[in-house]
């Protein structure tokens, strides 16, 4: 089962009345998944560009999409979700027990449930995935957030586990029916550190297969798979073999894409999507060019400041720097005026009922001279470098791949014409992740996603920014921000959780933790003609990454396009735009 974003990823399930519940919730019945295709069939490989080769693929020590999609692939939860209703349903745990107290949660194991040596996976698998994921000698950063809200668990018996959480929070079922559970029986007696490659006991639909370091890892799947014959999973993770390909460039990976060595690859440079996706074979349509658009919720990307580092601290010489980063002219030069630009970091808490009053911050020299001389920057006669207390102002930007490059080098230029030394450090993914990791660095870009229901504690929370490994990359502290983080803990309303964190927005777009990009509410895909796909390509909230448990290898189609390509032919056209179309369970 693919990797459900829990954290981020949590609805109002939990009601505010002092009465016992039980999860599934009274009249649910297995049934087949709504988004799937009855006419999915198993078989085939899906090859798919995933990045840079990550440090592991164990999600718990390496919190990036890539670890997070094959570990799902691997490790289930506690319970499954409905991906159109966002209702809890079985999975490892075929019930889940909330008492009156709010505080109390007693999980039911399914019987059925197994690991792929065949053992039953148990509630000591549970209780050990717990104390492992909190050891404090574990890296396992962000993920001890939500669990850290609970004293240790019980395991009443073989197939029942108790938790007891230490405080009321909207978020705890979710944090708990969200575990990956681990083998305790394969993993107990290794060093948790260093399980980064080698998972021999899994519980989901794929286990790890070949890995060519660096290069490429296959996942084989399980005909084997416990939960396989459920009509929920019938027909999803269909592909015999799925393989990730690892580039540091993009621009390599697209070239690969090409050539026929990567099946499915999704669009995240315009320049690409506008002038590099014509010729013939897109015109007899051998590969496909399409725009999904569905409700995914809608994440951020900008450019991350240290705040823990001088002169960044100082919130004059970041919104100094807002006002030199030339978004206007990037989206309009290099990107065709694709993309919106951000003013915020939540920007799907904001429509017509709710408008965003935050500050758009403009392109403005001069503005951002004036602040820069406000916090007592000048600059040299002599060189015009901008000087305080003898020391030129020189920031270092981390750097991981050339994709940024462009973008980087308008900053730069703009930075220098106002006396600021931009250094550009270029690493490798394995070391720019060391480097976040121990938050060194000045600046660097992040890309967030998001969640339908909005947790700000992992990133915004003070006490996160001293976290090793944590997701509040920037040291953001603001105790009011603190406060409202603790007020929307015990808020069951999902509109005023929103309003809580509309507030949080308000106080993070005037203190500039980020310098805001933009950004984009569809998802761009390639690919080559030769897979089945249910009518909604990518699910109700999915990206590219449903893809993988969505779609399936068509033989027959796959026939026909070898044969198109081999006599000059066209194949029938694919609709260029997919947008959601709303299934019977809504």
């Amino acid at each position: 089962m693919k990797k459900l974003a829990w954290l981020v990823v949590a609805g109002a399930l939990i009601g505010s009345a002092c009465a016992e519940e039980v999860f599934p919730r009274e009249g649910w019945a297995e049934g087949p998944n709504p988004l799937a295709s009855e006419f999915a069939e198993k078989g085939g490989m899906l090859v798919v560009y995933m990045g840079p080769y990550p440090k592991s693929f164990n999600y718990y020590l390496d919190q990036n999409v890539m670890s997070a999609e094959v570990f799902g692939q691997f490790y289930e939860t506690l319970m499954a979700q409905n991906p159109v209703t966002l209702e809890l349903e079985p999975l490892l745990a075929e019930r889940c027990v909330l008492a009156d107290d709010r505080r109390t949660f007693t999980f039911y194991m399914n019987p059925a449930a197994r690991w792929s040596d065949g053992r039953p996976v148990t509630a000591e698998d549970v209780r050990w995935t717990f104390e492992a994921v909190l050891d404090p000698k574990h890296l396992t950063g962000p993920h001890k957030i939500g669990l850290s809200r609970f004293h240790a668990p019980e395991a009443l018996d073989e197939r029942t586990i108790r938790f007891v959480a230490k405080e009321i929070h909207w978020e705890n079922l979710l944090a708990l029916a969200g575990l990956q559970v681990l083998p305790k029986h394969a993993l107990a007696d290794k060093d948790f550190n260093l399980q980064n490659f080698e998972f021999p006991v899994v519980s989901g639909p794929y286990r790890l297969g070949a890995i060519r370091e660096g290069i490429q890892a296959t996942l084989e799947r399980r005909e084997d798979w416990w939960a396989g014959r459920l009509p929920r999973f019938r027909h999803v993770a269909n592909f015999d073999l799925l393989r990730f390909r690892f580039f540091e460039d993009r621009d390599n990976a697209f070239e690969a894409f090409k050539k026929g060595e990567i099946d499915l690859y999704p669009v995240y440079t315009a320049h690409v999507w506008a002038h590099q996706t014509q010729g013939e074979k897109y015109d007899r349509h051998w590969l496909v060019k399409q725009e999904i658009v569905n409700q995914k919720p809608v994440g951020f990307q900008g450019i991350a400041l240290n705040m823990r580092r001088e002169p960044l601290d100082d919130p004059l010489v970041r919104r100094a720097l807002a006002h030199l980063y030339n978004r206007e002219k990037m989206n309009a030069t290099l990107m065709f005026n694709a993309y919106f630009l951000h003013r915020s970091y939540y920007e799907d808490l904001y429509d017509a009922a709710h408008p965003c009053a935050n500050e758009r911050i403009a392109f403005d020299k001069e503005r951002a001279r004036a602040l820069l001389a406000e916090a007592g920057w000048q600059a040299n006669p002599a060189t015009g470098r901008l000087v305080k207390d003898g020391r030129p102002l020189r920031l270092r930007y981390l750097s991981r791949g050339g994709t940024d490059d462009k973008f980087t080098a308008i900053f730069q230029e703009d930075l220098k014409d106002v006396g600021i030394e931009l250094v550009v450090d270029k690493k490798d993914w394995a070391a720019w992740s060391k480097d976040m990791d121990e938050y060194n660095f000045d600046m660097t870009w992040a890309a967030w996603s998001a969640g339908i229901f909005k947790d700000p504690e992992s990133m915004w929370l003070a006490s996160e920014a001293d976290r090793p490994s944590g997701q509040n990359i920037t040291g953001y502290k603001n105790p009011e921000v603190d406060a409202l983080i603790a007020a929307q803990r015990t808020e069951f309303d999902v509109q005023k959780r929103h309003e809580i964190v509309r507030q949080i927005d308000a106080h993070l777009t005037r203190d500039i933790p980020y310098i805001l990009l933009w950004n984009k509410n569809d998802t761009r895909l390639l690919w080559w003609n030769k897979f089945g796909m249910p009518d909604n390509p990518l699910g109700k909230h999915g990206d590219e990454r449903s893809a993988y448990s969505y779609w399936w290898y068509d033989p027959d189609a796959a026939a026909d396009l070898s044969h198109a390509m081999k006599m000059g032919r066209a194949l029938p056209p694919r609709p260029a735009k997919v947008e959601y179309s709303p299934v019977e369970a809504e």
